[in-house]
């Protein structure tokens, strides 16, 4: 029996083991995950805590880190330092950008994703919507990550 990707890959062998070393496919270059999730910017109550007593400038920091990182992993999105200048000057907007980033990321892997960018609604809520957003966001970022290789927060 032959392999069905043959039809499609002039380079694919008979018994389904794909081309030979050097030859067909597409290069796939490393991309970046975070070693580990021990770092500030990945827990979800110190950012918070954070976000708070510095009045919103750590969340400027912290939509640099995070569109940084996927813009590294995937190779496009709009990066960090756009994400710093959104956050310092129209935070709202990065309640939709990184959910938005981050589906991305989850349909990339084929991979339904757990936040889109209309949760950014969620922070048109006085008061509760930035502790469902965030929550909600962060986990999904961090489940992302781990997916991909980054070591869990204390492990």
């Amino acid at each position: 029996m032959t392999d069905p990707a043959a039809q499609y890959d002039p380079y694919a062998q008979q018994q389904g083991y794909g081309p030979p070393p050097g030859y067909g496919g597409s290069p796939v270059a490393a991309r970046y995950v975070p070693p580990t999730l021990d770092e500030v910017w990945y827990k979800a109550t110190p950012n918070m805590l954070l976000y708070f007593f510095t009045c919103g400038i750590w969340g400027a920091a912290w939509a640099y880190r995070t569109h940084d990182d996927l813009q590294k992993h995937n190779g496009e999105g709009i990066g960090g330092a756009i994400g710093l200048v959104l956050g310092l000057l129209a935070a709202i907007v990065i309640g939709f950008t990184v959910p938005m980033e981050l589906e991305k990321a989850y349909n990339r892997n084929g991979w339904p994703s757990p936040v889109k960018a209309t949760d950014g609604l969620w922070l048109l809520i006085p008061i509760a919507g930035p502790f469902i957003w965030y929550p909600k966001v962060q986990t999904a970022l961090n489940a992302y990550w781990v997916s991909q290789g980054s070591r869990p927060a204390g492990a």
